[in-house]
């Protein structure tokens, strides 16, 4: 009998109500027994969704904000006495670092042992009423994702940790548990393996049926996890190449179920359930199997109900709550039930969206659109001479706050309720708005604002051919913020410029230098579903190609700096590093084919967000931009150590304030960060600027933070 299990639900809602329901409370809106009853409600319905599809579920993957966060307050690396603690832990003035969970724009809590006394307690019944199925994130990926913890102490803080984890087990006399171990898709050295082993040994003395799940990749040694005293495990069958699937040819099963994760939660595409349901048929000769899906599914929207989408693409995607319907469906087929399985598959495989003028343009690339001819060391002395910029130039990284008017005044516009006419009148007064604050802040290099834009990705979408945009297709990022990943489904155009307009008009305000504000293909790439039809190399291409065509257009109106942000250049990158060089081979490739054939006294800028980058400093450096800008504000400067390795010979801004906290950090509070930095950094290569954009805070705290940075620069020069 073919049994399903579905995890990973999402937890935003389908009409944002998590983003609603949290915001309401920091804004003052709600009570916390609101609140509190508010999650529950969203979290029941999510429920029964899983009930409508599948044989079981976790229970307990709600939370406030982030599970592992969650997961370090239940074991005491944390404590948090009231909600207001647990969330100034998590964008307050003490909030932690985050950065993204493995290859995924999903953002963690990165727990932080410096100076702490590791004592592990149970600080936190999260799942008290619980029985079944209690999701937790297993104590291996808990301490792997850490930071700063005592040299040489992993082994015995790991046991540790899982002798707590038996302890809240036994206290809450669970009957099953749901363990998430993606880290165990790591390259692990032998003394990893050897560690997990003998933390597990501690559940070897309870009756709580333990499922330990991996996802994302293959799991090296496969056979180290079924000899683990576990009752289940569960594999990615999507994201693996192949190499789980070869593994469990010649596993030992030792009694343990298998749940086989062979529907996508990563990407939107339809399963073909006759070919998953001939794995899972070939599988059960084997394995006691349960189906289920490869990734949480909080990667997808939750269904896709008033999408808008062309009928053509909406025959041949999923979201979560499809993707819970495959698994129904491939069960069926297993047991011989076929009509509406048949029916599923009827539009998966005709294509559409081709053009041939497209796929010549890339077939075509040379040397030539792979390479400056001017060296950084020459570009730079043209573009100083241009621009003629202070020591420690500042800036802000694109976007200025989207107002609730602006907002509102751009869904008017895309109902039809608002011309275009006066939709553009709108916009220009708000970038001339942006521009004159600029000009009293006394900032260097301005930006139009982006008040046009929706989402960084989902604006490029919009003015691409071969992108769909979902009209509704919400997915979390962190905590409460959210956004709607496109779809890549065909050849990708540039038919007409895109943001020429608004970033002319705003330079024509101001002496002061404006960027051009693009999205590099590799983003776009990450944070919209990518065909899979083609290799992605050449859909990054084709993006690419579209990026060239409006930065030569930006240089015919005049436009001196160019940023091309690539905020999930880390990210995308394959959790496994013996796979790094194909993937940054296209990836560096396709950021340079953005640029190549500019102008050498165009500056070109890239940006990108919260990753560790320390190991892909040298492929960063192949993309042959002029400036970037990262985070180092909740790292507190530690990006540093990374430059300390290499000759990084161009010019950078970190990071010295927060975006993601309302908190406003004091000119005395940035300063370290630039000081440590400086020990590395030439002050003639040295930015000073936010860490990321700032369409999420209000001007109330933007205004006050920008004068702090401008403030902390002209002390700079002062001291230079």
């Amino acid at each position: 009998m073919a049994k399903t299990y579905g995890y990973g639900f999402p937890r935003l809602g389908k009409q944002r109500e998590f983003k609603t329901l949290i915001e309401g409370y920091w804004a003052g809106k709600l009570t916390e027994e609101e609140l509190r009853a508010g999650i529950a409600k969203l979290n029941d319905k999510r429920e029964e969704t899983y009930k409508k599809y599948v044989d079981a579920f976790p229970k307990g993957e709600m939370t406030f904000y982030d599970n592992l966060f969650d997961t370090a307050l239940i074991f005491g690396i944390y404590s948090a006495e009231s909600l207001d603690e647990y969330f100034n832990l998590c964008r307050g003035k003490n909030a932690l670092e985050m950065t993204k969970w493995f290859n995924t724009n999903y953002h963690y809590l990165v727990p932080d042992f410096e100076g702490k006394e590791v004592e592990f307690k149970l600080g936190w019944n999260k799942h008290e009423g619980i029985k079944k199925n209690a999701y937790l994130i297993g104590p291996f990926t808990l301490l792997k994702l850490s930071k700063n913890l005592p040299e040489g102490k992993f082994t015995e803080l790991l046991k540790k940790l899982a002798a707590k984890y038996l302890e809240y087990f036994k206290f809450n006399g669970f009957e099953s548990v749901h363990l998430d171990e993606p880290a165990f898709v790591m390259e692990l050295t032998d003394g990893e393996v050897e560690a997990i082993k003998e933390a597990y040994k501690s559940f070897e003395s309870v009756d709580t049926k333990i499922n330990v799940f991996t996802y994302y990749d293959s799991v090296d040694n496969l056979q180290f996890v079924f000899d683990l005293p576990v009752a289940g495990v569960g594999v990615d069958l999507v994201h693996d190449r192949g190499e789980n699937l070869s593994q469990l040819e010649n596993i030992d099963p030792k009694g343990k179920t298998l749940y086989a994760g062979v529907v996508d939660g990563r990407n939107v595409w339809r399963s073909d359930v006759f070919k998953k349901a001939e794995i899972i048929k070939k599988l059960s000769e084997k394995f006691d199997v349960v189906i289920t899906n490869a990734a949480l599914l909080f990667h997808l929207p939750v269904n896709l109900k008033g999408a808008t989408l062309p009928p053509e693409l909406v025959a041949k995607v999923a979201f979560a709550e499809e993707k819970l319907n495959e698994l129904k469906l491939i069960a069926d087929v297993v047991k011989g039930k076929e009509d509406e399985a048949r029916s599923w598959v009827e539009g998966i495989d005709r294509a559409f969206g081709v053009r041939e003028n497209v796929r010549e343009r890339v077939r075509n690339l040379t040397e030539a659109d792979f390479n400056k001819p001017v060296p950084y060391a020459e570009r730079i002395k043209l573009q100083q001479e241009r621009l003629k910029l202070p020591l420690f130039p500042t800036t802000t990284i694109g976007s200025f706050p989207q107002t609730q008017e602006v907002r509102r005044v751009r869904l008017l516009n895309r109902r039809g309720q608002l011309s275009d006419k006066d939709y553009e009148t709108f916009i220009k007064g708000e970038i001339a708005k942006a521009i004159k604050i600029q000009e009293e802040l006394g900032l260097d290099v301005f930006v139009h604002g982006e008040f046009e834009r929706s989402d960084m990705v989902e604006f490029f979408a919009e003015k691409l051919e071969g992108i769909a945009t979902t009209g509704n297709g919400w997915v979390i990022s962190y905590g409460t913020r959210s956004y709607r990943p496109p779809i890549i489904f065909g050849d990708v155009e540039r038919t007409e410029p895109m943001t020429v307009k608004e970033i002319a008009f705003a330079q024509s305000l101001t002496d002061k230098p404006v960027k051009g504000m693009l999205t590099g293909p590799v983003t776009i790439i990450a944070w919209s579903y990518c065909r899979e039809d083609i290799p992605v190399s050449k859909v990054a291409y084709q993006i690419a190609l579209a990026i060239r065509d409006e930065i030569a257009d930006y240089e015919k109106a005049g436009i001196k700096i160019v940023q091309i942000d690539e905020a999930a250049f880390r990210e995308k990158a394959p959790i496994k590093k013996r796979n790094w060089d194909e993937y940054f081979d296209w990836a560096v490739k396709s950021f340079r084919v953005c640029h190549a054939r500019s102008k050498p006294e165009t500056q070109i800028h890239s940006h990108m967000c919260y990753s560790e980058f320390g190991e892909i400093i040298e492929y960063i450096l192949a993309m042959d931009f002029d400036v970037i800008s990262i985070e180092a504000s909740r790292s507190k400067g530690d990006i540093i150590e990374a430059f300390e390795k290499v000759n990084f010979d161009r010019q950078i801004g970190l990071g010295v304030w927060d975006i993601h906290s309302p908190y406003v950090p004091s000119v005395e509070e940035m300063k370290p960060i630039v000081k440590r930095a400086l020990k590395v950094i030439p002050k003639e290569n040295f930015w000073v600027n936010p860490d990321c954009g700032l369409k999420t805070r209000r001007w109330e705290e933007c205004i006050p933070a920008i004068r702090n940075i401008v403030t902390l620069a002209h002390e700079l020069r002062e001291e230079a």
